[in-house]
């Protein structure tokens, strides 16, 4: 073991602090070294992949990705590589691709689809065809929320409603004809689009590496608020209590879209919790991982049972670079250091 550990950053982009750094990385590689341990940043590059891999894959025990994919000037495509070839070096991946791809795309949620966290009538399009096919039924059955795989803060992630007068039964394929009301969760602004025209839209969405969407009901009690849950591993640091805009329709709780935070602790939403780690065993298990990621977050919408009791619904998943920066003050890079040394030296 040798007691060293590499963080991998992007240089430029808008999660950088003034010292050319994310503002929680440099607290996290402290709190290593306080530990006793070697940790250094180390910027990727494309052009540089050969020579980073060759100085990484003798020198760290472990890895720590802190570059947010939409930062990378070419895509995830060489990094990635990059990272799975330093795992077959024998790197502890935190997290690995395979991890950031298994919990991070959104087509997580259909692999839980038969689960109690997500509604069963949630599907991935990862053709064209099948998305002419299916949406347009899956629309008779109400609102939906169509979501990218790619983009942040909202970026492709559309509630599509019927804004026709027009006679259809659960089932029926809507006419493509058919006039839309789209809202996109990045500001919330509204457009009007007929059936045709906005799946057209949504092609460019599909195309591509990782490219897919995931059509699930729209869950009306998301003006209540989009309830994240903060891992560290399998601990629960705080719990986010994001409520959107008061506009007519504003669904997104993204602070850009105007959606107010409340940070609270886990025992403040007991039951939430309670359901949470009960899963989290399946969650692993669905989504083809033995560890959960080390920073992640869970994003959960309240919906109602059959007897009227608030329950949740699991809206999201987030591990590819989450940041807690608002919250270095209460340790949380200590928490996340112990986690890293832990998952080393039980590796051996």
């Amino acid at each position: 073991m040798k007691k060293n550990i590499v963080i991998f950053e992007a240089e430029g982009g808008s999660d950088k602090w003034i010292d050319g750094h994310r503002k929680d990385t440099m607290p996290i590689l402290n709190a290593i070294k306080a530990k006793g341990w070697g940790c250094e940043v180390v910027y990727f590059r494309d052009e540089w992949k050969d020579v980073i891999l060759d100085y990484a894959k003798d020198k760290f025990d472990a890895y720590i990705s802190r570059i947010n994919p939409g930062n990378l000037p070419n895509g995830e495509k060489e990094y990635f590589n990059t990272l799975k070839e330093l795992t077959k070096a024998g790197l502890i991946g935190m997290s690995s691709p395979d991890a950031m791809l298994n919990f991070g795309a959104k087509d997580a949620l259909v692999k839980l689809a038969d689960t109690s966290l997500v509604p069963d009538d949630t599907y991935a399009y990862y053709d064209i065809k099948t998305f002419r096919d299916t949406f347009p039924k899956s629309l008779s059955f109400g609102e939906r929320v169509l979501k990218q795989n790619r983009g942040s803060t909202g970026e492709g992630i559309w509630r599509v409603q019927i804004a026709d007068e027009i006679s259809y039964n659960p089932g029926d394929s809507i006419p493509l004809d058919t006039k839309l009301k789209c809202t996109e969760a990045v500001d919330n602004h509204v457009e009007y689009n007929t059936l045709g025209d906005f799946m057209t839209m949504c092609e460019k969405y599909i195309v591509g590496d990782n490219g897919m969407l995931v059509d699930m009901r729209f869950m009306p009690r998301i003006k209540e608020g989009e309830i994240r849950i903060l891992m560290v591993g399998s601990r629960p640091i705080f719990v986010v209590h994001k409520k959107p805009a008061d506009t007519e329709d504003a669904f997104s709780a993204t602070l850009f879209s105007g959606a107010k935070y409340t940070y609270d602790k886990p025992e403040d939403w007991q039951n939430l919790m309670d359901m949470f780690n009960k899963t989290l065993p399946i969650i692993s298990q669905k989504l083809g991982e033995q560890e959960v990621p080390l920073i992640w977050t869970a994003d959960f919408m309240l919906d109602w049972d059959k007897d009227g009791n608030d329950t949740y619904v699991l809206g999201e998943i987030n591990c590819s670079c989450v940041g807690f920066t608002s919250h270095l003050d209460q340790g949380i890079q200590e928490v996340v250091a112990n986690e890293v040394v832990r998952r080393v030296e039980q590796r051996g």
